[in-house]
């Protein structure tokens, strides 16, 4: 039996060693290949992009280096990943990256951004700011000073009826009032057809957004009416607070048949803008003099910001006819009865400020 037991045992086969942790390996390499092919997908999305979305304006300051200019692409939208960015720079070696103001699209291909910033696209070659309260000569003004725009150019083609505004009234040749104020680019081939389009077209949308189309029901105007209404609170108004008001005083004056007596109609009438109005001056014969005739001036007489929209949209209730100047911050008081109004301009007069 001994004998036997020992043959048996000569004969078993030998344990299986070694197979389980060659499975082990065999499945931590195919995590791996997996992980290597995600990361090569990722990066190539990164470098390639997937351009959509509205065109970004970028500004790159002069001496940004790859990682800044990565950094600022990053928080605008254009590249998702800054270090990638760097790290394309590095391995690409590109010329050098120029200061200037570029268009470019959320999630741009690198090889797209990095060919634009060393000029072989075409860049955005000059920045426009309309500041709000511009009036029509003033924006043609500013845009005449881009090499080879014309200021008589622009104003001559605003005024021609060509380009034209959703809110213009039939009939109405004139876009004063209805140019947004803001930042334009202008990129080269740009005349002045396609700056005023960029700005009506800038103008049509904030209106829609801010509800003008429902004016009528809003504020109980015209839509037309509420951007003249608009551009009156822009230049009156120093501080947020006293748009909604001042547009509340303008609303109730008219419910009122009372005249307006908004300076600066007076001003816009006379084509400058006077610290002082002599007694000539507020009896100046002309549709936009306020203080002359009633109502609303014919057309805005500038271009209202979207405060200011919003302002002749929601008027604030309240019964005052009269606003006065009440500190140096710009801040007006307002009054409802001719002594209050009389008061409140005494104490102005005490401050200086009128």
């Amino acid at each position: 039996m001994t004998v036997l037991r020992q043959l048996d045992h000569e004969h078993m086969p030998p344990p299986r060693r070694g197979r389980r942790p060659l499975r082990i390996l065999g499945v931590i390499a195919a995590v791996f290949v997996l992980v290597l092919a995600l990361a090569g997908l990722w990066l190539e999305r990164q470098i390639q992009g997937h351009p959509n979305g509205p065109t970004v304006h970028v500004t790159i300051p002069p001496g940004s280096s790859a990682s800044s200019i990565g950094r600022l692409l990053n928080r605008k939208g254009v590249v998702g990943n800054p270090t990638v960015f760097r790290l394309y720079a590095l391995v690409t070696r590109p010329g050098p990256l120029h200061s200037a103001d570029y268009d470019l699209r959320h999630h741009e291909s690198m090889g797209h951004v990095f060919s634009a910033l060393q000029g072989s696209v075409q860049a955005a070659v000059h920045k426009v700011t309309i500041p709000e309260g511009s009036s029509l000569h003033q924006v043609a003004a500013i845009v005449g000073r881009v090499p080879g725009l014309s200021a008589d150019r622009f104003l001559a083609l605003a005024q021609s009826g060509t380009v034209r505004s959703r809110f213009e009234p039939p009939g109405s040749t004139s876009l004063e009032g209805l140019l947004f104020p803001d930042t334009y680019f202008v990129k080269r081939g740009d005349d002045e057809s396609t700056l005023l389009t960029h700005m009506v077209a800038a103008f049509d949308d904030q209106a829609t957004q801010a509800g003008v189309p429902d004016a009528g029901a809003r504020a109980g105007v015209s839509p037309y009416d509420a951007i003249v209404v608009a551009s009156l609170v822009e230049k009156e108004a120093k501080v947020d607070d006293d748009r909604p008001k001042i547009a509340r005083v303008i609303y109730n004056r008219i419910t009122k048949n009372m005249k307006l007596g908004v300076d600066a109609t007076v001003d816009y009438a006379l084509g400058v803008h006077k610290p002082q109005l002599t007694t000539a001056d507020l009896n100046i014969d002309s549709p936009y003099n306020t203080r002359r005739y009633p109502g609303l001036p014919p057309t805005p007489i500038a271009a209202p910001g979207r405060k200011s929209l919003d302002a002749a949209l929601t008027a604030a209730p309240g019964p005052w006819l009269y606003y006065v100047l009440a500190d140096a911050t710009g801040r007006h008081a307002f009054a409802t009865t001719d002594a209050e109004f009389e008061q409140l301009r005494r104490q102005a007069q005490q401050k200086g400020l009128l």
